[in-house]
Formats: C-alpha cells, structure tokens, sequence
C-alpha cells in the first residue's frame, strides 16, 4: 500500500507555516492587514505541528496560566502558582516568586511552601497596618508584616475562619462551630460573641379537662407529687438565678443555618445570615462514575432540578452583650422575616413573594453607626440596598432596581453581593456615603449616596461597563476594572471618589488584571491578548507604566507558530443591531477557501468571548486555525444573551433561550454566505454547554442554514438544568411552560434534517449526562437516522484527558469534512486527505 500524499490544502498550509516564520520579501499570499496581526518569531522554529492530537494537548503546550498572584506582606516577594508549558496534561500548578523589582521566577520548594501558608493565605489588616490576621488549615494566625513572622493563635480540632480585626486592632473577631468569637491580642483571651441555637422546643400546655382532673387528684392524693413539683419549681428558680445576665440564645428556624457572621468594629452588633435550603435542597440527581478503582460503579449525588426547594435566606442583627435579636424585614412588604416554628417556615417557602435568594450583609461603616444590606427577591426581578442603623434598629432603603427580565451584570457577583461598601468617613462629611454598581441605565455604573438615602449621585455613566470595583488599603480613591475604551479590552483605572478625574492605569491591547502591593504603588498584572494567554508582568501604578514580563508560559514550539490575533467584524442582524463576531478566514493561512463555513457557539451563555485577551477556548482557538488551514472561514459570535454588551444584550434571551440568541448564529451564517464567499447549504455549527445547546437548537428549528452540526455537553431540556442559572431566565417550569417549551430542544427533535453528532462526558455534574439520553430516546423515536453519540465515560462538563478531547474534535471535524467540506482537506492526523 502506497503511502498517503499530502493533500494541495496541507502542501499550501505548510508553505505558508514556514514563510510566516521568516517574514522576507517573498512574502505569502496575504492581506497587508492580515500580516500586522502576526508577532515576528524567531527564524528556527513553527516546530509546532498544528494537528488535532496536538492542538488537544492543551496545557502540555500553552501551559498553566499564573493565579492565586499575592505580594508579601513586606512587598518584598510576587507569590504565584503556576506550570510552563513542556510538563505532562495531569500535572498541577506549584508555588513560584519573583522579587518585586523582578527577575526569573524561583520554584519555592513543597516544604517551604507549606511552611508559607499562614503567610500566603488572605487575610484582614490591622488598623494601625503592622498585623494580618490570616486563617490556614482552620487555624488562626497572626503575621507580623514588616518581617514576615507568623504567630499560631489557636491549635483546635474546630475550624476557625474569617478572622477580622476589631476597629482598635486589640482584638480579632473570627467564626468557630457556628458562632462567633473574639480573641484578645494582649492576653489571648477567647470570648464566645454569639450563641446560636437551632428552634426553641415548643412548651408544654397546660392541661385540660378530664386531663386537669387526673393532675390535680394525683396532687391531693400523694405527697410524693408534691414534693417533686416543690424540687421543681426550686430547681426553676435556682436556673432562672443562675442565667440572669447571659445573652438570649438565637434560635434559628428548622433546617437553618448560621452561614455569616459581621460584627460591627466594636463588636457590640454582630449580623448574622441564617439560610435554609441550597444546592442540597431537593431531591438530589445520582451521577454514576463508571470507570472506578474498585470496578464497581459509584454514584455521586448532585443538585436538584429548577423549580425543586431551593435555598432562602435571612437576616438578623445580634447585641452581643444582650443576645438581643432584631429580625430583619428585607422583603419590601413588610412580611414577618423569622419564621416561628417549623410549620410556619415550611408553609413559608410556598409563598415566593416573602422569600429572599440573597440577604447579605455587606458590611459596617467605619464607625459601627451603620451596616449595609443587600437583598434580592426570590424571583431574582428586584434588589434592594438598605442602610441599617444599629442605634435604632431601623432599615433605610437607599436604593432598588427592578427589571421584567432579571437582575445582574457583571458586578453582580454569584449570588448578588458585588460591588459595594462604604466610602472612607473623610470621603462621606457628615453622613456615613455608601457607593455601590446599578445597571440603572442599562449599564453597569457606580453609584454613591448617604445612609440616610439623600444626595445618590451616578459616578460613572457611558455605553461601557464597569466590571470591578475596590477600594484598597491606603488609596483615597476607587481602583476600577471597566471597559471605557472598548467592549473588547479591559483596563485598570484610578478615579477620586466624587467620580472626578479617572485615569488609565495601563495601555495596550487586551485584558489587565491587577494585583496591588501592600504600599498601593506597584501592580501585579496578568496580562494577556488574543493570541498570548495570561503571563505576569510587574509594573509602577500611574499612567502609561511599562510593564516587565515575568512569566513565559508556553513551550517554545508553541510560540513560535504564527498565532493570529483574529480580526473582529461586525455584521447587521434580522433587527438591525451591530452583533461582534472573531474571523478567521483561510486567506489567513495562504489557502484557498473550500466553499464551507463553521459558526462557533461559545458555551455559558453570559460569557465574553469576541475581545482582545485569551479565550478560556483557546483548544477551540487553535482548532479553527486548523479548520481554516484546511478551507473553512470559521464564524465565532458574541450573541445575544453573552456578556460585555450592557442589560439589554444580557437580557434579550428572557423567557426564549434559542430565540435572538439563535437568530444571530442564523445571521452570522448568511453574513459568511453574502460576505466571505461561503455557498449556502454548506454551513457547520458546533459548541459546548450552552453552545451545544444552541446548535441543537439550530438543527431542529433551522435546518435550512446548517447542515452538520456538533453538540458538545449540550442541555436538551431546562427543566432538568439547575435552579439559580434557569429561573432567572425562564422562570419557573410549572409557573410558565411555554418559556420552557419554546426553549427545550427535546420538544423540537422532529425538525432534525442535517447531520448531527451529540458528544457527552458520562460523569457530567453540571449537564447531566441524562439530558443527552432522553434526547437520544425522542430521536430513536422519531425515527430518526442522521445521528451519532459519543460518550466519553470518564469525563466530566469540562474535558480533561488529551485523549477525550482528541477523540471529540476528531469526530467534530470529521463530520464537518464529510457533510460540507470538499474532501481535500487533511486528515485528523494532519496527513493528506
């Protein structure tokens, strides 16, 4: 048998791999601007062989990424975990430094990384700035800033957490056992704040009737009855003598928890989040795991289904002297916030309306005169931002933003609590000022206002948003994350409090993500672009700072392929709006086109993935440069529903997942065929999550614009995704079943015309593996023949072995070859096809 020929495509792609590599005169068939989107490389290398195997190794090339970026607390050192490229798929990241002047990373050994612990873990600082009080391994510790000492404060079976400082540094407050406690500095004395109990046990009632009468014969008959009855009320009384002056116990509901607790700097209050319910709520899912050590197969239950009991939660204000407890209303309607019994809670998590998904209390100003709350409703349509005065007991409501849809955003945070605090007392005058992010105008904006809910003032306004927002330790104004300058970049910048005089931090294409030090003038920045992934950089805080790279993460090879920063284009949908797209085209490659086009669907939903920086699907990256190596012009979309893009392209998926989110997958494909020369009827469409998702959507309900489609850990029915993530969109299935219906590919299954491949990991926690077999039982049903299914039994939602995802995007492109391609392209293996 004669050896396999490489196909003209492959010739032509190899060709162009080593003319890019050298950049002379005789330069390849591209366009001047394609060209600028290509960094020069050294001459010797594009050793990087871009096969599917190897674009599949992932990690093994790009390497891991830094995270976990700390400063010691001297500011001597950058602490970083992190993995070059070169080591082996399953390896971990390990523990790097580098000097704050910079220099070669140093692997720091897993003995003194241990030994750094206490010192590398987050932690509150004292406020005269020479403490930090960390936990580590659910102990409490306290370092010594300027030499770096770390002294063991407690040695308990218990776990210790959260320890905070109180406002004059002599003690640290922190939670054990679900309590609350302070530990004394000077003496090391540990008192209880707290005493958390579960429901009162109900007292007895008095007797009645002929059970009266029985009591009372048996106390004029037998003497023994008396005496007992006189012990007993002595024993009351000696009780009663015993407790007086010890704090009331907190008696939370059945089933409820004490999750959060933020004493005031005094400690005089403690605010205390009681929740009930959560991800363990309802009746659990069982996951089998099928390829187990013990060869026999083991399940793991997971979390229950939208509409099921899901978690509330609520809020209470402690005395710590007293015990005094004051229930908060934070429903808006003045409904009774302590439930009193286990009858009355349960009947009140039938009432929606009266039910709070997020009650978080954000914290105290710098005087303990006031706390900040934040509540979300049940629905998740309302949030409320209160100013709780500790004096009075009383709630001021500062702020609330309601919206048909849903409320978020991207300073909304898991849960809803992001975003917000107090603004120093020599920023607020004469009343403690609150600011806090809004999507008010469709954006996410920051907003400041005063505790008695006068003088709101909007800090920030444009079509851009703002993605984080702090206040660090010694800086007299905000440190923003937003993207002013362009929906596809995100920059760090300084702005005063009163929204005046906001500067850019640093310049450039891409993402910055910043780690201040301890004296608030250097940054630790990972920086990244669409065609790098994130690497450390050390730079001065100021505008226009250089940045000194620190890390080089992939392997040589790796870098040394000319990675296109892909163009990002913009085409008209069915409504007239402007939806972003990234390009990748085979003139890029020195190809010609093959007539076929593939639309990308990035999974997620809410997520950003057409801009600047390194996509999270940077296999999916390489993969369409191969795809477009082979004659394919590759579509990925920012669509409706994705984030970046304000309120209203967050929200237009409300109530249809699979309606504009679609459509703009179905324009994108028409603006390959009027545009870049793609011939209709020969259109892919693939991707994974929400991405799988969609393109069952696509072939069901639009099959004329697709052909071939890959859904890759795709849901099939909302009903059966989870609660937080679904009911914010589609509400809830036994309230609105047309959202439902209209949503659901299984209810659409009859409309499959084109080819379509299903590929699923069999231990899927997120997207149960039982979506794609219910899917696959309708279509066998339906007598459909134009599937497959690939199942991969020992993956998760997330792919991890190199040879799972080589098997799934082997079959992907396979299937795109035989249903759209021309069939000159390379084979899996990159060999002639």
């Amino acid at each position: 048998m004669s050896p396999a020929l490489p196909s003209p495509r492959a010739v032509a792609t190899a060709a162009w791999i080593a003319a890019a590599s050298l950049f002379c005169a005789a330069a390849p068939p591209l366009r001047a601007q394609d060209l600028a989107r290509f960094e020069p490389v050294p001459a010797r290398q594009n050793d990087f062989a871009l096969t599917l195997e190897s674009i599949m190794r992932g990690s093994e090339h790009v390497g891991q990424a830094p995270v976990g970026v700390s400063w010691s607390d001297d500011g001597a050192w950058v602490y970083f975990r992190w993995l070059p490229g070169g080591a082996a798929w399953h390896e971990s990241r390990v523990l790097y430094r580098v000097p704050s002047a910079g220099g070669t990373p140093e692997r720091v050994d897993d003995e003194e990384a241990i030994a750094l612990g206490p010192n590398l873990a987050p932690g509150d600082v004292s406020p005269d700035g020479r403490w930090r009080s960390t936990s580590f391994d659910g102990d409490l510790y306290l370092v010594e800033r300027a030499t770096a000492a770390a002294r063991r404060l407690t040695h308990t079976e218990s776990r210790e957490s959260n320890p905070v400082f109180s406002g004059d540094g002599a003690s640290i407050f922190f939670g054990r056992d679900g309590d609350l406690f302070a530990f004394d500095i000077d003496d090391g004395e540990i008192r209880q704040l707290t005493s958390v109990g579960g429901p009162e046990g109900p007292e007895e009632p008095e007797a009645e009737g002929h059970k009266a009468f029985l009591e009372e014969q048996q106390r004029e008959l037998f003497e023994h009855i008396r005496v007992r009855e006189l012990r007993e009320e002595r024993g009351e009384e000696q009780r009663e003598l015993r407790e007086a002056g010890r704090r009331e116990t907190l008696h939370l509901a059945q089933g409820e928890n004490a999750q959060d607790f933020v004493a005031d700097p005094s400690g005089t209050y403690v605010a205390v989040t009681a929740t009930r319910g959560g991800f363990g709520a309802g009746r659990q899912t069982d996951i089998p795991l099928w390829v187990t050590q013990s060869g026999y197969t083991e399940n793991t239950e997971m979390r229950a289904k939208v509409g099921d009991e899901q978690g509330v939660s609520r809020l209470a204000v402690v005395h710590t002297g007293t015990g005094e407890t004051t229930w908060l209303d934070l429903t808006g309607d003045g409904s009774d916030p302590a439930p009193e019994s286990e009858s009355e809670s349960e009947s009140e998590s039938e009432e929606s309306d009266h039910r709070l998904a997020v009650a978080s209390f954000v914290g105290w100003d710098e005087t303990g005169s006031y706390g900040l709350v934040f509540a979300v409703d049940y629905d998740y349509k309302t949030w409320r931002l209160y100013a709780y005065a500790s004096a009075s007991g009383e709630l001021t409501l500062l702020d609330t933003h309601h919206d048909e849809a849903w409320v978020g955003g991207p300073c909304f945070g898991f849960g809803g609590a992001g975003c917000m605090g107090w603004l120093p007392s020599e920023a607020s005058g004469s009343m403690p000022r609150a600011w806090y992010v809004s999507e008010e105008t469709g954006y996410a904006h920051l907003y400041a206002i005063d505790a008695d809910g006068g003088d709101k003032e909007a800090l920030t306004a444009g079509d851009w948003e703002v993605l984080g927002a702090t206040i660090p330790d010694g800086w007299d104004a905000f440190l923003l994350q937003t993207s002013a300058l362009s929906p596809f970049d995100q920059h760090p910048w300084r702005m005063d409090f009163d929204g005046s005089n906001r500067v850019q931090l640093l310049e450039g294409e891409g993402s910055f993500a910043v780690t201040l030090s301890p004296d608030g003038r250097r940054f630790a920045v990972l920086h990244s672009r669409s065609n790098r992934p994130p690497e450390l950089y050390l730079a001065e805080v100021g505008p226009g700072a250089d940045m000194t790279q620190v890390t080089t993460s992939p392997t040589a090879e790796w870098l040394g392929f000319p990675w296109l920063q892909p163009e990002i284009v913009h085409f008209e949908a069915r409504d007239g709006v402007d939806v972003p797209a990234r390009i990748y085209r085979p003139s890029d490659f020195g190809v010609e086109a093959n007539g076929a086009g593939v639309v990308f669907v990035h999974g997620a939903g809410y997520l950003h993935n057409v801009h600047n920086w390194w996509s999270n699907y940077y296999r999916e990256y390489m993969f369409h440069h191969f795809l477009a190596a082979q004659g394919y012009t590759v579509l990925d979309i920012d669509y409706r529903g994705s984030a970046g893009y304000g309120r209203d392209w967050r929200t237009a998926i409300y109530r249809h997942m699979g309606g504009w989110d679609l459509s703009d997958q179905v324009d994108g494909a028409e603006y390959l065929i009027r545009e870049e020369g793609v011939e209709a009827g020969r259109l892919g469409i693939y991707g994974g999550s929400y991405g799988g998702f969609i393109t069952l959507m696509a072939l069901f309900t639009a099959p004329e614009s697709f052909a071939a489609g890959g859904a890759l850990r795709s849901v099939t029915d909302w009903a059966h995704y989870n609660h937080w993530y679904t009911s914010r969109i589609l509400n809830l299935p036994h309230e609105d079943e047309e959202a439902y219906r209209q949503s659901s590919p299984i209810y659409f299954a009859e409309g499959l015309e084109g080819h379509l491949l299903m590929a699923h990991g069999m231990y899927d926690t997120n997207v149960h593996f039982s979506d794609v077999v219910r899917l696959a039982q309708r279509l066998i049903e339906l007598g459909k023949e134009n599937w497959e299914m690939a199942v991969y039994p020992v993956e998760n939602h997330g792919f991890v072995e190199p040879s799972s995802w080589t098997d799934e995007y082997r079959r992907i492109y396979e299937l795109f070859e035989r249903v759209i391609g021309d069939g000159s392209g390379a084979s899996a293996s990159g060999e002639g096809g």
